[in-house]
């Protein structure tokens, strides 16, 4: 059905923290309506107040009609123990609930209760929205033409991470909501996951609102921006797509700025006037007074004329300041600044594989041979589940071999942000989206990614950040932390119990708190804000050390420079 969603006067915070205040936003049929801003914004707070999952401290939601269906879909799927893929879909879909709201509603007619029948009927027609019927048919097709082959009964924790997105994206693709509230649906897709979500959405009748951090997917699919502005306590809906936005948004910046700019010019020359109206003024009563004679009247009344005019221009003055309309001074926004701290070189060869084969079930990567030599640039492209992240795993040491070996070269120091964000959190790649599964684990190799299990027994952040930079004192690493947006009522936080966003600003401040040669780099973006992301490409720019980047950021494989190439595919490599 055609459904509109209407949020009025909307406000929510943290705490005493403000996020927003006084969000009107309308939904209708057919928008696709992305919402930006920094992380800590409150951009999934607003989903779950539009999906009726969390109250506003004010203001209201409604749908119109009431009976429409709203599909959140979060950030992180959640798998749940013994949950199958096949009761996954049902879950995410909305399905499952609407089965149980049916059985209720046919046990209390079949029991004949007052109100059965319209209840009965209510239930049966969201039953049949939400695509019931023909779930189990559909979800074998979806699922087959995106490669998941595990079978619809297979327990979703058993799943690699590559699995557990394609999982993800076909609970997507499978839904029927009337309002879709999509929260990150890019990350861990490959380019073709992208590409398909892209025609999906572009396709709906529904009336969506989509958080995503992946600037070419916005450029691609929404028509109309809301920016959440924490700096400037705004909120601004822009009409157009994504690249209008950042236009608008530019324009709007420089006129507040030269707004303000041409306010603070006019005040400051007005207030100097008034000083020196006014020091006309003092000066002139005091010569009145040394050169006052009880028989110059003509002379002393000349010089209270001239201090009286200069009193009531100062006067004047001080009325233009008041009447002048205040402008207040746009709010510098937080910037990251980030830098890559570097280590002294390595040996020219950084790492190597020779023959090397890993087999996890039915998954085979390999045989593979392959040399990194200092300064080698590469990028690391393929779909999900195709040996990206065991490539890496193996490269580093950290991924016992089946047949062939493998070794990192003299001074090598690596810094590793790996796709779970777990080095640092005690994880250890437990949600590696790779044909191995958590194949990524074990100890790490310096660096970066050396703090082992820190954080997995409710360590707090400092503790967990310290263990891996021993180097810093306390203070430091407070300092380092807080440049990231990480502060006080973060880092005293059991690490493992941070956003997905802060894990990964956590897993980056160590770049720059500790010396690397080796910077490893899975899936950077997933969970970074954009102003984060651009930062990211500009400390790679100044990086000059050896760099295995993996990504599917279309606009990251623009803006970084490689100088190599790398293909994964069915466990095998290909350098282009």
């Amino acid at each position: 059905m055609n459904a509109t969603l209407v949020a009025k006067n909307l406000t929510a915070g943290h705490g005493e923290r403000s996020l927003f205040s006084g969000l009107d936003l309308v939904v209708a049929p057919g928008d696709v309506i992305g919402l930006v801003g920094v992380n800590g914004a409150g951009k999934s707070t607003l989903l779950r107040l539009l999906a009726g999952l969390d109250s506003a401290e004010d203001g209201q939601v409604r749908l119109s009609p009431p009976t429409a269906t709203v599909g959140h879909l979060p950030q992180e799927p959640e798998r749940r123990p013994g949950e199958s893929v096949r009761d996954f879909l049902a879950r995410r879909t909305g399905v499952n609930a609407a089965q149980t709201a049916l059985d209720a509603a046919t046990e209390a007619l079949v029991e004949e209760r007052p109100g059965a029948d319209d209840a009965y009927a209510a239930a049966f027609d969201r039953w049949l929205s939400l695509g019931a019927a023909d779930l189990d048919e559909r979800a074998e097709e979806v699922t087959a033409s995106l490669g998941l082959d595990t079978g619809l009964d297979r327990p979703m924790t058993t799943l690699s991470g590559g699995q557990a997105a394609r999982a993800g994206l076909a609970s997507l693709l499978l839904s029927r909501y009337d309002v879709f509230l999509l929260d990150e649906p890019t990350n861990d897709l490959d380019l073709d996951g992208l590409q398909r979500l892209e025609t999906f959405v572009r396709g709906l009748r529904a009336g969506t609102v989509l958080v995503s951090h992946d600037r070419e997917f916005l450029t691609r699919t929404v028509t109309k921006v809301l920016e959440l502005d924490l700096a400037q306590q705004q909120v601004n809906l822009f009409g157009g797509g994504y690249t209008a936005y950042l236009e608008e948004r530019e324009t709007a910046r420089r006129r507040a700025r030269e707004a303000y700019e041409e306010y603070a010019g006019t005040r400051a020359g007005l207030e100097a006037r008034a000083r020196t109206q006014r020091a006309w003024m003092e000066k002139g009563v005091k010569n009145a007074r040394r050169k006052m004679s009880d028989n110059d009247k003509i002379g002393r009344n000349a010089r209270t004329e001239t201090t009286e005019k200069q009193a009531a221009k100062a006067r004047q003055t001080e009325r233009l300041i008041e009447r002048l309309e205040t402008v207040e001074e746009p709010r510098k926004e937080w910037e990251l600044r980030m830098e890559i701290a570097a280590a002294p070189r390595s040996g020219a060869v950084v790492a190597t594989l020779r023959a090397a084969e890993v087999r996890r079930g039915d998954f085979r990567f390999g045989p593979v041979d392959l040399q990194i030599d200092w300064a080698d640039r590469v990028a690391v492209t393929g779909a999900n589940g195709s040996g990206k992240t065991t490539l890496l795993a193996a490269l580093l040491g950290r991924l016992p071999l089946d047949a062939g070996q493998a070794a990192l070269g003299p001074g090598v120091v690596v810094g590793e942000v790996d796709q779970a964000r777990g080095r640092l959190f005690g994880t250890d790649g437990a949600g590696s989206a790779d044909g191995a599964g958590g194949a990524s684990g074990g100890n790490g190799a310096g660096g970066a990614g050396g703090a082992g299990g820190a954080g997995a027994d409710g360590t707090p952040l400092l503790e967990a950040f310290r263990a891996a930079t021993p180097e810093l004192d306390p203070a430091e690493a407070r300092t380092l932390l807080a440049k990231f947006g990480l502060a006080a009522a973060h880092v005293l936080r059991p690490a493992a119990t941070l956003s997905p966003g802060e894990r990964t600003r956590a897993a980056l401040a160590l770049l720059q708190g500790k010396g690397v040669n080796l910077l490893v780099l899975d899936e950077p973006t997933n969970h970074l804000d954009l102003p984060a992301i651009e930062q990211l490409e500009a400390a790679l720019a100044s990086y000059n050390g050896t760099l295995l980047l993996v990504t599917h950021d279309r606009r990251m494989l623009d803006a970084v420079h490689v100088t190599r190439r790398i293909e994964v595919a069915g466990g095998r490599i290909t350098e282009r």
